[in-house]
């Protein structure tokens, strides 16, 4: 009888022991997701990735991606098809690539309405005025660009890119043209859309 006793109370203490390390383990697990959840919302990445069909009876394509982290936006576009030598790259006002031109994106994006110039200029530039790229032999060309004048998504009208598009020229931005320094025929499009 004793031995029963104590097999007994040995069993208790076993399953009250699993009880409360399942106890302590559910807490440790819900720290954990909990911390995972606030490291998430402080390091929060926004992005948008689409593609650039071609314009103006041009093979110019590619894809666009934007990233946001920590209040700087930042652009990467890959693009095949253009002729060798240099191009403007431009964000405009619309995301509407519907016609055969590009012209359906309406002009640069310039929700500050200053005038067209050089990123970063003194005179003034346009939130779009990305600028100028060399396209390789065979046509490829990587554009990279970085700002803290962008958001994605946010209510600042001055800084949001959601709802614009990307374009890319068939020639040169010569930052003194104005409204959009003589860039050319539209020769890919593409609308930045959530």
């Amino acid at each position: 009888m004793k031995n029963k006793i104590v097999v007994l109370l040995v069993l208790a203490t076993v399953i009250f022991s699993c009880k409360n390390a399942k106890k302590e383990t559910e807490k440790a697990v819900e720290a954990v997701e909990e911390t995972a959840e606030e490291i998430n919302d402080e390091v929060k990445v926004e992005q948008i990735k689409f593609a650039l069909e071609a314009k103006s009876e041009s093979n110019a394509t590619g894809e666009v991606e934007f990233a946001e982290e920590d209040g700087t936006v930042m652009m990467r576009a890959t693009l095949s098809g253009l002729t060798p030598g240099e191009h403007a790259i431009h964000i405009h006002e619309k995301a509407d690539c519907s016609s055969a031109d590009g012209k359906s994106t309406g002009g640069h994006w310039n929700p500050t309405h200053t005038q067209h110039g050089k990123w970063g200029m003194a005179e003034g530039y346009h939130k779009g005025d990305i600028g100028n790229f060399t396209a390789k032999e065979d046509g490829t060309a990587v554009v990279t660009f970085e700002t803290d004048e962008w958001c994605i998504g946010c209510d600042d009208n001055t800084k949001n890119i959601v709802g614009k598009a990307i374009i890319v020229h068939q020639g040169v931005d010569d930052f003194t043209s104005q409204p959009s320094g003589a860039a050319g025929a539209r020769v890919s499009c593409g609308g930045i859309i959530q």
